[in-house]
């Protein structure tokens, strides 16, 4: 598999115009997690390059920023498809207080909202069959593998199963577990959640290719 392009397209604010959101029949993989569980890492690690921005501050990212990928072969056979990352803004923590808490939270559920309108842009813009879009879009909520059952993880999850995102769970940080650590978080976050996480590294790559192959499924229509 080869990533061939990996570029900005938009960004979504609480309040702000979504008739810029694509809705062209790419799939669309949220990504969603609080401010420090590595969503940006993995993301510019899914992708082998630098596209998110990452930083030591944790709550930078303000915006739902979205990314179009161009891939060849992978999961899923030969042939060149696309996808939309979106890089949610992370929760648990913001710059700003309870306020800027509320802001992220809205940023989140515009994008969402986008989603359920069928907004887009450009000539190949449409309305789209819900049926098929709920289809070919996934939300992953990734959790610290250190940390399973954080009440903001838990609310998170409640809340996006609330808006019918109902995410896949991502294990992050897998590498700096002990053996029998991760045995056990494991275990408590199938426990919370309801199904079994996947385990992802972004510094050591293990996970990657389950990850992929998860993405090629929603975005080239189930066909794996």
């Amino acid at each position: 598999m080869k990533v061939l392009s990996a570029d900005f397209v938009t960004s979504a604010a609480a309040g702000g115009r979504t008739d810029g959101i694509p809705a062209d029949g790419l799939g669309h993989i949220a990504l969603a997690g609080r401010s420090n569980v590595g969503k940006s890492t993995l993301l510019n690690a899914l992708v082998r390059r630098k596209l998110a921005r990452t930083s030591a501050a944790p709550g930078k990212t303000r915006l739902a920023n979205i990314f179009r990928l161009t891939v060849e072969g992978g999961p899923g056979g030969p042939g060149r498809w696309g996808l939309y990352l979106v890089d949610l803004p992370g929760y648990g923590y913001a710059r700003g207080g309870p306020d800027s808490v509320q802001e992220l939270a809205a940023v989140a559920a515009a994008y969402f909202a986008s989603r359920d309108a069928g907004l887009g842009s450009g000539p190949e813009s449409r309305i789209p069959d819900p049926d098929r879009e709920r289809g070919n879009r996934a939300t992953l909520l990734l959790v610290d593998s250190r940390h399973p059952g954080l009440d903001s993880d838990v609310r998170a999850h409640r809340w996006l199963s609330s808006v019918g995102a109902a995410p896949s769970i991502v294990a992050t940080k897998v590498d700096k577990l002990s053996r029998s650590e991760r045995v056990r978080n494991l275990r408590e976050l199938e426990r919370v959640f309801g199904s079994a996480p996947l385990p992802v590294s972004a510094t050591g790559g293990e996970g990657l290719d389950e990850l992929w192959r998860l993405i090629a499924q929603v975005a080239r229509g189930n066909r794996l």
